[in-house]
């Protein structure tokens, strides 16, 4: 009899599902619920909002259009795993009832509250501890909303992250992960657990949190409520739940000291696994546990995040008439490396933790127009991107992390051939592209908590390195001439904020 896991990605553009053959590690489904983007709500700026109870109807319009691309018996699903956009809160009260829209990752309201703690903390506490300021994590947009908003503060029974409130539905338990909490920011890594001075200067009840289960393992069961809306079996069990970006590095078999994981969706992200508890002075990179972390055996995931990645891609897009993005991708590699003086500054999309949490905006400068054309500017956008990834990773580096060899999935901005020479060439690493997505690592996961998988190796069954970029010496030094003057450029804007 066949056996089958299902993936969810809940991201902040889409939800996307993924049906796996448990035996082969074939992809047999991959489906949205929505065709359009989701939106991202901004009641002011800086803001950023979604309805959770939205993500959760788009998890019932994902399954079902599994079930159309490749029709399936439900008794034979063995497991759930849940990836989910990190560092949102979601708040609901004893009836588990949305009391406000989710205040998600790049939302920049708590900045503040968030750097007014890791003063109040203190510095012996704060980085040893936390690993990270508190910034605009999930600790501080708690305390925003008990201070800006008493009334539903008052109603909360539990704060959960996107990933807990979608399980939530599917089994009607609340709960959440270790390597959860410490992306809220709740957790102490030189202690082992919640992080009692930070929950004591907030004021947070430690009972608002979830209990805590394993990543993987069983960690509740699809009830009959939620079985009849997706049109599955009750009591399958949802074994498996991890953040976008240590379930990107998992999804990409990268789980051990040294290996590196990127991605460029919405956002653009490098993670790499570390076995010591690593901190930036100045918390532009932060540090959460991995999903293979155990107590004999550290691992946590360094992740450097830049907003304005793909949400730049598509903003380009649509002043250039909502062409085609391979089309995009062919006209910008018709202009030269360095775009002959153009530079865009990506940083349109929230507080940017790589710039320690400052605002400066998003910028084209150098415009020339009897220099520049589409072409020009369409280039600038991928290398603007690529060269505020490559100072992330530098300031990784500066953090004694080895970075040389980066796994990704053939997918977003991945799929532009001037994208991956330009990441290969301006942070000198070599790139290697799998048939992979968050959805499919979170299924094959799901066989991992469940049991169905021996170990960890054999769930990689059917993954394959589809393309490699290794760095290029002209090119290189091409791109290191733009990025020298880009990084220049970037300072000078830097010291005026």
């Amino acid at each position: 009899m066949s056996a089958y896991l299902i993936g969810y990605d809940i991201g902040s553009s889409s939800i996307k599902a993924t049906l796996l053959d448990a035996a082969t590690g074939r992809c047999l489904a991959a489906a949205t619920g929505s065709t359009e983007e989701f939106v991202i709500k901004v009641p002011r700026a800086g803001w950023a909002e979604q309805d959770p109870e939205m993500w959760w109807q788009e998890v019932v319009k994902a399954t079902h259009a599994l079930q159309l691309q490749h029709p399936f018996d439900p008794t034979a699903v063995n497991a759930i795993g849940i990836a989910y956009q990190m560092h949102g809160l979601v708040c609901v009260d004893e009836n588990h009832q949305v009391l406000r829209p989710s205040i998600i990752w790049c939302d920049s309201r708590a900045v503040a509250i968030g750097d007014k703690a890791a003063v109040e903390l203190g510095e012996p506490y704060t980085l040893p501890h936390l690993l990270n300021s508190p910034g605009n994590f999930t600790a501080s947009k708690l305390r925003w909303v008990q201070q800006h908003e008493p009334d539903v503060y008052a109603r909360i029974k539990h704060i959960m992250l996107p990933g807990d409130f979608i399980a939530l539905r599917l089994t009607g338990q609340p709960a959440t992960t270790l390597s959860g909490l410490s992306e809220g920011i709740f957790w102490d890594f030189a202690e082992q657990r919640v992080s009692a001075p930070l929950l004591a200067l907030y004021g947070i009840d430690p009972g608002l949190l979830s209990p805590i289960v394993p990543t993987f393992g069983e960690q509740g069961r699809v009830t009959a409520k939620a079985a009849e809306l997706l049109k599955l079996r009750a009591g399958i069990p949802v074994t498996y739940r991890a953040g976008d970006q240590p379930n990107n590095a998992f999804s990409l078999n990268v789980l051990e000291p040294g290996e590196a994981a990127t991605t460029a969706g919405t956002s653009g992200v490098v993670y790499a696994v570390h076995d010591k508890p690593a901190y930036d002075a100045q918390s532009r990179v932060n540090t959460f546990i991995h999903v293979n972390h155990t107590k004999e055996n550290t691992r946590n995931g360094v992740l450097m995040c830049l907003n304005g990645t793909g949400i730049l891609n598509s903003w380009l897009r649509g002043i250039a008439g909502g062409m085609d993005y391979n089309r995009m991708n062919e006209i910008a590699a018709g202009a030269p490396i360095g775009a002959e003086g153009l530079q865009v500054f990506p940083f349109g999309n929230g507080a940017e933790r790589i710039l320690a949490n400052r605002l400066p905006g998003a910028a084209i400068e150098g415009l020339a127009f009897g220099v520049h054309q589409q072409a020009h500017l369409l280039r600038a956008g991928q290398e603007g991107i690529v060269n505020a990834l490559t100072y992330g990773v530098n300031i990784m580096r500066g953090m004694g992390l080895q970075i040389n060899r980066v796994r990704a999935g053939k997918a977003n901005m991945f799929l532009s051939p001037l994208f991956r020479e330009a990441f290969a060439n301006t942070a000198g690493v070599t790139i290697e592209l799998y048939n992979t997505d968050g959805a499919l690592g979170a299924a094959r996961a799901a066989g991992v908590g469940s049991g169905y998988y021996r170990d960890m190796k054999a769930a990689f069954t059917g993954m394959e390195c589809l393309t490699t970029v290794t760095p290029e010496t002209e090119k290189e030094q091409a791109y290191g001439e733009a990025y020298t003057k880009w990084n220049d450029r970037l300072q000078q804007i830097l010291s005026t904020q």
